[in-house]
């Protein structure tokens, strides 16, 4: 118990926020387990060692800031410790990978460490925070953290607006980006499509709608007003695609459309004895293929 009780008095008071109601700030909580470890804590750890924290939500890094924050380790080194939890073999970073990852570009085979005994639950939250108010998470990154630590914590989404110091509206918007498409997720990840034409999209319930309007999008470069007018005419369009849906189910093969349709998640035309799948793009297209066990 005494054990216990020195642990959590190494983590700080820090980590009680993330179960308080009031907005979380994580800079104080990382503040205050740096300044409350003493200096003989803090090691140097082999790079090689450190593997990343398996709750990180951030998959995809600026490599122009890496390069940026590498430049300044070389001439400064590095001033913040990370922060790691041992692990079976070597370590697991839960706070600080992109200085990890910015210390081996500049070279270093060693990185300041402050090592501490998280749970699985902590070692989740701080990874979220971290990377939700330190960090430019892609929007993709961004609501999917949400929806780990709503979950983690079992919270509304009203509760986990005021615990981040976020609106309502905005978490809202953002967990709507995850009912998208995997194909119009990548896109939105990779900075190939905009939050505000994502936002747009999400709105939308029928899914081949949401495919073909973002094949538009980056095919022939609709902007965010275009799109908002296109499906603002809710009733021409969803009366174009009752029409299409009609008549594709007034000949004999209706049943078999239904069921590829859904087998496939794309639109299937059987006409004139040939059979007619739509795919959006080359990945959309690779899903196909690996769904009928075919090779491109």
């Amino acid at each position: 118990m005494e054990q216990n009780n020195i642990k959590r008095k190494a983590l700080g008071k820090g980590l009680e926020e993330l179960f308080s109601s009031e907005p979380i700030d994580y800079t104080k909580v990382e503040e205050k387990i740096v300044s409350e470890t003493p200096k003989e804590e803090i090691q140097l750890l082999p790079i090689r060692e450190l593997r990343a924290n398996p709750y990180q939500p951030r998959k995809v890094f600026d490599e122009n800031a890496l390069e940026e924050l590498a430049s300044s380790i070389k001439e400064h080194g590095v001033f913040q410790p990370i922060i790691v939890k041992k692990s079976i073999k070597g370590y697991e970073i839960i706070a600080g990978e992109r200085r990890v990852k910015a210390s081996t570009l500049a070279g270093l085979e060693e990185i300041p460490a402050i090592i501490r005994d998280f749970t699985d639950a902590e070692m989740m939250e701080i990874a979220l925070l971290e990377n939700l108010q330190r960090e430019n998470l892609t929007s993709i990154e961004e609501a999917t953290a949400y929806k780990n630590l709503q979950e983690s914590l079992n919270l509304t989404q009203e509760e986990l607006a005021k615990k981040l110091g976020k609106s309502r509206s905005h978490i809202t918007n953002m967990l709507g980006l995850l009912k998208l498409p995997e194909e119009t997720r990548s896109l939105i990840n990779n900075h190939k499509m905009s939050m505000g034409h994502a936002r747009v999209l999400s709105k939308l319930d029928d899914i081949y709608q949401i495919k073909e309007l973002t094949d538009k999008i980056i095919t022939e470069g609709i902007s965010v007003r275009e799109l908002e007018n296109i499906t603002s005419k809710s009733e021409e369009y969803v009366r174009r695609n009752k029409i299409v849906k009609r008549s594709s189910k007034n000949n004999e093969y209706s049943y078999l459309e239904d069921t590829l349709n859904e087998k496939l998640g794309t639109k299937v035309k059987i006409k004139n004895n040939k059979i007619e799948i739509s795919f959006t793009n080359s990945n959309d297209l690779n899903r196909l293929l690996e769904i009928m066990n075919l090779d491109k």
